[in-house]
């Protein structure tokens, strides 16, 4: 009996041995500093981000396909009666939350990069206003950061104004895709829409339009400022049938954030891209930034550059119902003057050098 209690006891004393090496060991083990939770959180929000963007239209097109053959069929024959029903909506102001906008994730998403508004004129509530958010870049970081999510405070800079960002119109053909962007006030870059926002909305509407779309994304890269524009003149005359102040916006770092293999005009890579963009709307670019386990590894996600957008001067615009020819140009040129002015006075301080350029196609 003595030998096994002392067993026992020996037995005892070894695991509480062991238990106290191990938590010694574990304390011994450094936690997360409150810098490394917030770099942790910022990566999920960017991911979570992009991730919405490139996969959420097309999964939910494959799931609900999917359903279809289940035995809950019903699930996606609701939706699409809905879709039917809701069809005109997203050409009709959409249908914004706000409680999305102020969503605390956009805050980490924010200071990922980091993004920062500038104002440097008042917006009066008593105009509507369209925004030309330039450039493009990969993923429009920048345009979808300030007058989409409320983490950079644009209402709190420009009070009394609602703002609202344009995208192709395709993209709300896709199912919870289009809920997803019209929660957050993103609507389709048509005639209609626009003209929606600009008349039976009353005053205060901010319609951000990314103006070299597509065509511009193919020659984003880092330290080269093209813009296309010098043709893009729909937006001008949409700003004379209805009055809307034209505000030129630039969004500094923007083709910081991917690194993208750009094909020379005349070759047949680019004749693709060409082709692709008339089709389908938006242009395949072959690109690529971080990785999720560090910087310098290569992956979908864009790389942690200061994007500084600055929203520039307000070009007064006449409502002319049938603008001619004429004064669309004088008001196009009036706008591109606007941009340059801003872009020359501000690029010094957000990373560009004095003898950098704004080229305009």
């Amino acid at each position: 009996m003595k030998t096994i209690i002392a067993a026992c006891s020996q037995n005892l004393s070894g695991s509480r041995a062991s238990i106290q090496t191990a938590l010694r060991t574990l304390l011994a083990v450094p936690w997360p500093s409150q810098r490394d939770v917030r770099s942790a959180l910022q990566l999920l929000a960017v991911l979570q981000w992009v991730l919405s963007f490139l996969l959420l239209g097309t999964v939910s097109l494959l799931l609900l396909i999917y359903l279809l053959f289940t035995r809950l069929w019903l699930v996606p024959v609701l939706y699409l009666a809905w879709i039917i029903f809701d069809w005109d909506t997203p050409e009709k102001g959409g249908r914004r939350l706000p409680c999305l906008r102020r969503w605390t994730v956009w805050k980490h998403f924010r200071d990922y990069f980091p993004v920062k508004l500038v104002k440097t004129h008042d917006l009066s509530p008593s105009h509507n206003y369209i925004i030309g958010s330039h450039p493009h870049g990969i993923l429009c970081v920048g345009a979808f950061c300030n007058f989409i999510t409320g983490s950079t405070g644009f209402e709190e800079l420009f009070p009394g104004i609602r703002s609202f960002l344009t995208t192709l119109a395709g993209n709300f053909r896709l199912p919870v895709f289009r809920e997803y962007l019209m929660s957050g006030g993103l609507c389709p870059v048509t005639r209609r829409a626009i003209g929606y926002l600009l008349s039976q909305k009353g005053t205060g509407n901010a319609v951000a339009i990314v103006i070299g779309g597509a065509a511009e994304s193919l020659s984003c890269r880092p330290g080269v400022t093209t813009l296309v524009l010098k043709n893009r003149k729909g937006f001008v005359r949409m700003a004379l049938r209805h009055g809307a102040f034209l505000v030129p916006s630039f969004s500094f770092g923007e083709n910081d954030l991917f690194r993208q293999v750009v094909f020379e005009e005349g070759s047949w890579m680019r004749s693709i891209q060409r082709r692709f963009q008339k089709m389908m709307g938006f242009a395949p670019c072959l690109f690529y930034g971080r990785g999720l386990t560090s910087g310098r590894s290569r992956g979908f996600l864009p790389y942690s550059r200061p994007i500084t957008t600055v929203v520039g001067e307000p070009v007064a615009v006449p409502r002319m119902e049938n603008p001619s020819r004429e004064l669309v140009d004088r008001y196009h040129e009036l706008y591109i003057r606007a941009l340059l002015k801003l872009f020359n006075e501000n690029k010094t301080k957000y990373g560009l050098s004095e003898s950098d350029e704004l080229h305009i196609l």
